[in-house]
């Protein structure tokens, strides 16, 4: 068993709004959201109903403070808490998921074309993300078995 605190337990990790939480970690974010936040209206709220003349003034400034609250909130939990994503570049990357991709976009969009066809602008932006070699050497399986020899 891993006691290492550095790395969390998988189970531990889900995924909201397209990222990767540690569910600690994110449940302390909460509770400081929440504590700043509260903290911030309710100072705010008694600091101006003295100083502002009507009471819904005060109430609406005192939401500008917890507003600020929840920013400086979001301030420290990123400084408390790291990332949790895995950035994975280069050849790790699995051959048969680029293919799949692939596929499916020829599948929702129809015939992916020919490189030669496109612009040189777009052909040199290829070549830089490195993406140039997948898309000239694509050949879409029906393509494949079709030239194939019996």
């Amino acid at each position: 068993m891993n006691t290492d605190s550095a790395t969390p337990a998988r189970w531990r990790l889900v995924e909201i709004w397209g990222d990767t939480a540690d569910l600690g970690h994110l449940a302390w974010s909460i509770v400081i959201g929440v504590a700043v936040s509260l903290t911030g209206y309710l100072a705010a709220s008694r600091v101006l109903m003295s100083a502002v003349g009507t009471p819904e003034l005060a109430r609406a400034y005192a939401m500008l403070a917890g507003l600020g609250g929840c920013v400086l909130s979001g301030l420290i939990c990123a400084k408390l808490f790291t990332p949790k994503r895995e950035v994975v570049e280069g050849a790790a990357a699995d051959p048969r998921w680029r293919e799949e991709v692939l596929a499916e976009l020829a599948g929702e969009h129809g015939d992916l074309g020919s490189v030669e066809d496109l612009p040189p602008s777009v052909v040199r932006e290829m070549k830089e993300l490195e993406i140039y070699d997948l898309f000239a050497s694509y050949e879409p399986r029906a393509q494949r078995t079709e030239g194939a020899a019996p």
